[in-house]
């Protein structure tokens, strides 16, 4: 029987794994798999060697540097000299992933990493420790596909795995019924952030804005969505000049209800573009981390859908430009400029055609069948 270790560093990683997993045991269903993730993975059947909860935390203190060195050593000891499968997945988590891959590289053990480091955003100099240490790249992105062939690596394009995952668009009128909304306003949605220094710094000027707007616009209505990762009281304690309703946990009935968004950075613009929901990216953060940002990004766009398009589709407002009056004029724009918004929904669908009709997770599963067949 052949085995596989798989190697996921967060809840998001997790999820991916667990979908390319069921997609494999429709291939082979007496493989064993073994690996590091959360719940996800174990309903698949597969057996934790550690919880990623040990792995999420982010940031540079020494004892977090310490604990990932050691859970290292620990994985690199385990999967070269106990468990020796034939195939190592990496999934996303690209610090410690790249690290790790050297060593089971080394050991004979046929490497592939699923959803690579984004080497097309920021430090691109990673690219030659892929070269050297990846067998393949399992990518989601088209663009990529030509970046990897490019330095000779070997690539297999498997589409973005939120094409296939992510759930139909919410019904607008339930979804208003159900949270006490009018169903003759348009609703326009704030999404501060997941992480807690994003709401420290975006969290107050998109309440300002939105309070700015709502008093302008009678039409308008607001809401706030509150990331299921972070406890109430972080959000309350923003909230004490505020009447705007809080939504938790429904993110992506949301995202496709609402007439427009204002988002910070991440994932969530390009799930946001899937509904084809108009949007803006505010996005802003420590001065000093953003000039290191400067210093190693290799694009200068920020929001996914800028960089698949390869242009400016989604408006984004960055550091210093994020202030009231820049939000509040592109909103209005995108809300009551009609051809402006026609425009801005048919490039969105542009966008989400360039992302393929490819179920990702089960590209994923064949090559992954490959390498530990052939």
């Amino acid at each position: 029987m052949k085995k596989l270790f798989i190697i996921t560093g967060e809840y998001s990683g997790d999820i991916h794994a667990s979908f390319v997993v069921k997609a494999l045991k429709e291939l082979d269903n007496e493989l064993i798999i073994e690996g590091i993730g959360g719940e996800n993975l174990q309903k698949e059947g597969v057996k934790l060697f550690s919880d990623h909860k040990k792995m999420a935390s982010a940031g540079l203190s020494p004892s977090i540097l310490i604990n990932h060195i050691l859970l290292g050593k620990r994985v690199v000891d385990y999967v070269t000299k106990e468990f020796k499968p034939d195939a190592v997945l990496l999934i996303d988590y690209g610090g410690f992933n790249l690290r790790i891959a050297k060593f089971i590289k080394k050991a004979g053990i046929k490497v592939l990493y699923y959803i690579p480091p984004q080497v097309w955003a920021s430090r691109k100099g990673r690219i030659n420790k892929i070269k050297q240490n990846i067998d393949e790249v399992l990518c989601i992105f088209p663009f990529e596909k030509k970046l990897y062939e490019s330095y000779g690596i070997k690539v297999h394009y498997c589409g973005h795995p939120l094409v296939s995952q992510l759930p139909e668009k919410a019904n607008k009128d339930e979804f208003f019924e159900k949270h006490g909304f009018d169903k003759n306003k348009k609703l326009v949605s704030l999404f501060p952030g997941s992480r807690v220094f994003e709401l420290k710094y975006l969290m107050n000027v998109f309440i300002k804005s939105a309070q700015y707007l709502q008093k302008k616009h009678p039409d308008l209505q607001f809401c706030i969505s509150h990331a299921p990762n972070l406890p109430d009281d972080i959000y309350n304690k923003y909230l004490k000049n505020s009447d705007l309703k809080v939504i938790k946990g429904e993110n992506q009935a949301l995202l496709s209800v609402s007439d427009a968004l204002i988002l910070a950075s991440g994932t969530v613009a390009l799930e946001a573009c899937l509904y084809q929901t108009p949007m803006i990216i505010a996005y802003r953060g420590p001065w000093f981390f953003y000039f290191i940002y400067l210093l190693v990004r290799c694009i200068k766009r920020v929001s996914l859908p800028n960089i698949i398009a390869d242009k400016l589709i989604v408006p984004e407002i960055i550091q210093g430009s994020v202030n009231v009056q820049r939000i509040s004029y592109e909103i209005e724009k995108l809300l009551y400029d009609a051809e402006y918004r026609e425009n801005n929904i048919r490039e969105l669908g542009d966008v989400k055609d360039l992302l393929s009709d490819k179920v990702s997770s089960k590209e994923a599963a064949k090559e992954l069948y490959k390498a530990l067949y052939y």
